[in-house]
């Protein structure tokens, strides 16, 4: 099957750009990857994206923009679903791409928290929001069963932040449940989700949580004199 021309428009860190790239991978689909730095968007980029934010396909040119339009686009545009195909099951899982989004906002209230009360505050929220998630899996070894989905894509580079989060703190995220351990455990061995990131993310993001003059920075520098970060893999 012919496809469209595609272009990712990127940003390293980026987990709604890595959402895309894991879709990308699953359905084997040719494309071009550019990234761009966020401090300094190019015109033509401020052009095309009118949120300002990455990820941008262009197909043959033409801009689409939001990660979740992004994915479900290129779904719907090759061949077999990564959704599922009773209309309930693909409402179901649309919300709960949308509750990927928002754990995202809070896992940056988490690293961005200046206030020992907010640190531990959004600590809390997103072990919250894991024990809500741990009642929705009960099949595995995917967020459906056995077939991988959007919403596997969408939670693949959540729970990638805790890989590098747990390596220079004790905060505990996971402790009370076993299931979104196991299925975070199983997304983090899919090839697509390996994939979506460059081979120094883990380098890049301890310099991003370093630059956040934060509590989690902090953390970082007390456990950054004891190791070498270049070591660090995710």
């Amino acid at each position: 099957m012919s496809h469209p021309t595609l272009s990712l428009i990127s940003h390293y860190l980026c987990p709604y750009v890595q959402r895309a790239r894991i879709v990308l991978a699953e359905k084997d689909i040719p494309h071009d990857l550019e990234f761009i730095d966020l401090a300094d968007k190019p015109a033509w980029f401020k052009r095309i994206s009118p949120l300002g934010k990455v990820p941008v396909l262009l197909t043959d040119g033409r801009p689409v923009f939001e990660s979740a339009v992004i994915t479900e686009y290129l779904d719907e545009v090759t061949p077999g679903s990564l959704h599922p195909s009773d209309p309930y099951g693909r409402a179901r899982n649309r919300a709960w791409v949308e509750y990927a989004s928002s754990t995202l906002d809070v896992i940056a209230g988490f690293y961005n928290a200046k206030d020992e009360a907010i640190f531990e505050e959004k600590a809390e929220a997103l072990r919250g929001r894991f024990r809500t998630l741990e009642g929705e899996l009960n099949q595995g070894p995917y967020f459906n069963g056995a077939s991988f989905s959007l919403v596997d894509a969408a939670f693949g580079p959540v729970f990638r932040y805790f890989d590098v989060i747990e390596t220079f703190t004790d905060v505990e995220f996971f402790d009370d449940v076993p299931e979104v351990t196991r299925w975070r455990h199983e997304l983090a061995m899919r090839p697509s989700v390996r994939a979506a990131v460059v081979a120094d993310y883990p380098q890049r993001l301890v310099r991003f949580f370093l630059a956040r003059g934060s509590i989690l920075s902090g953390l970082l520098r007390q456990f950054e004199s004891a190791t070498d970060p270049s070591q660090w893999t995710a």
